[in-house]
């Protein structure tokens, strides 16, 4: 059995609360101290019902207004 010595990404483990003023919405944010982790993604956010996760890192973004 092979175990992982990945350790988990934090910012797939909170919910990132997002206004339409700032929309685009991409990730990695401004905000994000990781902000070079990954290639930069536009999020479809209002098309996906108000909520999507990235694909690269699995950070998750609800619209709240």
């Amino acid at each position: 059995m092979s175990e992982s010595n990945a350790t988990p990404n934090p910012q797939a483990q909170s919910v990132h609360e997002v206004k339409r003023a700032d929309l685009p919405l991409s990730c990695p944010t401004p905000q994000m101290a990781l902000w070079n982790a990954h290639p930069r993604v536009y999020l479809p956010i209002e098309a996906d019902g108000g909520e999507v996760s990235c694909p690269y890192c699995g950070a998750h973004y609800k619209l709240i207004d």
